[in-house]
């Protein structure tokens, strides 16, 4: 067997390997959508016919504390802070923490809630960087700002638990806007179950939707490919990645956008891991890992009509550090917390979850690479004949095309937030588009992510962003 000859063999089986690998992978999303179909179908015939309305005079509702860090947010703070206020819920505590932003966020603040100072008098619990400001709005004596120095979001995060007195914490981005009754559908599985630690919604994104005082009034399909894109990643991402795993083992992930959580289990496990650019992934995988092994309450729940609202990136420079830092948060996180993977120690959070995370979620794009690389140059020498390169293409993303355009279905099944033709339209149209151009480009930022991980990268990269303002209903 001359060179070329071995070159085609190896080409050849690689090719069939990846194959088999996007075979087993479609397989499981099939599973997480059958999964994610019974879990939807069951909530929209019980969870959403409890009275959630009764907690608003009820003792028994748990306090809850809504901990928004910001850096550089003048452009979104004063309608995401608006929106906090105005949400549905008794007991409820917002803590601004202003991370030694560049920008006029907190002067915004002052101008619009009229603060005042408040001597900083605190038991600092978990580490984090010093506080130069504590204010108290004169309009709202529920909302508490915080002015310290730079420490990154994590550093942020535990300033904010360190004040809070809430006995759960909710945490968000400070360009996140949450409708207004999304803490009582959110606070459900902590009074429904004992044994669970933490609860996460939906994030959806926000850009072309009217936006008015502080509130998504109309949700609109982007009319742009890069956000019109990220619409239905996200959907399917939330709808049923995450909602499937409720039944298959529990969720490793709570977005930093938008999770709630036992504060006190929050407390004991020291807060935010300052050291990492995926804080949201890692204290959720470490309040399940203590809650095995602590024998406590372990689980993350996922319930799917919560909704935030966020800003998605619009250009392809800021869509590519965001998803460069989040490979580079999970590359992160996993290594982390290898000791989990097959552990039957932590049940099938180790035996199930946490491997589907390292060989499907951070391997992936270095598989894709590999396929597409091979499959041009199988092509090129002949070793690859074009049936087989289209059967190739045709699972490889005609497989994912159709497990999104399925997610679409429940979305309009359950909670048609889309009502209008042309909105409906969009999305399928993203749907289908997504899969040429967009999907290759977030290969390569993952790609991107993980190298950057092997050099011991840890910046997080500016993330500017236009403000909702642009998006209110003149």
């Amino acid at each position: 067997m001359d060179v070329g000859q071995f070159v085609e063999l190896v080409l050849v089986r690689l090719e069939t390997a990846i194959l088999v690998y996007f075979l087993l992978v479609n397989g499981w999303y099939l599973l997480l959508l059958v999964s994610a179909g019974y879990e939807m179908r069951e909530y929209v015939l019980l969870a959403r016919g409890r009275a959630r309305w009764r907690l608003m005079g009820s003792r028994a509702a748990p306090s809850i504390s809504m901990l928004a860090p910001a850096y550089n947010e003048a452009a979104t703070i004063s309608e995401s802070v608006r929106g906090l206020l105005a949400l549905y819920y008794p007991n409820l505590e917002v803590v601004v923490v202003n991370d030694g932003s560049r920008d006029e966020t907190v002067q915004v603040l002052m101008d619009t809630f009229d603060l005042a100072p408040i001597h900083p008098i605190y038991q600092k619990r978990i580490r984090s960087k010093d506080i130069v400001g504590l204010y108290r709005s004169r309009l709202h004596p529920n909302l508490v700002v915080v002015d310290k120095v730079n420490g990154g979001k994590a550093d942020a995060l535990n300033a904010g638990l360190n004040l809070a007195t809430g006995d759960l914490v909710c945490a968000i981005d400070a360009d996140t806007l949450i409708e207004a009754d999304s803490l009582q559908r959110m606070v459900g599985p902590f009074l429904h179950r004992n044994d669970v630690v933490a609860a996460g919604g939906t994030i959806r994104i926000a850009n072309g939707s009217i936006v008015e005082n502080g509130r998504v009034t109309q949700a609109r399909a982007p009319r742009a490919l890069i956000p019109g894109c990220q619409v239905v990643e996200y959907l399917r991402a939330f709808l049923f990645g995450r909602l499937g795993w409720n039944r298959l083992g529990g969720n490793l992930i709570i977005s930093g956008a938008f999770g709630l959580f036992d504060r006190q289990a929050m407390m004991t496990a020291g807060g935010y891991e300052h050291d990492t650019v995926g804080e949201d992934m890692e204290i959720a995988l470490r309040l399940r890992r203590a809650g095995y092994e602590t024998k406590g309450p372990h689980q993350i729940a996922f319930v799917p009509d919560p909704v935030a609202w966020t800003e998605a990136p619009e250009s392809r420079r800021v869509l590519g550090r965001q998803r460069d830092r989040w490979h580079r948060g999970l590359a992160d996180v996993l290594w982390r917390h290898r000791g989990v993977m097959f552990n039957p120690r932590y049940g099938t959070m180790g035996m199930v979850v946490y491997p589907y995370f390292v060989i499907v979620e951070l391997m992936a794009p270095i598989v894709e690479f590999i396929g597409l690389l091979g499959l041009v140059l199988g092509l090129a020498m002949g070793a690859i004949n074009l049936p087989f390169a289209i059967l190739f293409f045709l699972v490889a993303y005609g497989l994912g095309a159709v497990m999104t355009l399925m997610t679409l279905v429940m979305e309009e099944m359950s909670f048609q937030r889309y009502d209008t033709f042309t909105d409906r339209a969009l999305l399928v149209l993203w749907a289908l588009l997504e899969n040429v151009g967009y999907r290759q480009l977030t290969v390569f930022w993952r790609l991107q992510g993980i190298w950057k991980y092997l050099r011991g990268s840890k910046s997080w990269g500016a993330m500017e962003r236009k403000g909702f303002a642009a998006a209110v209903k003149k």
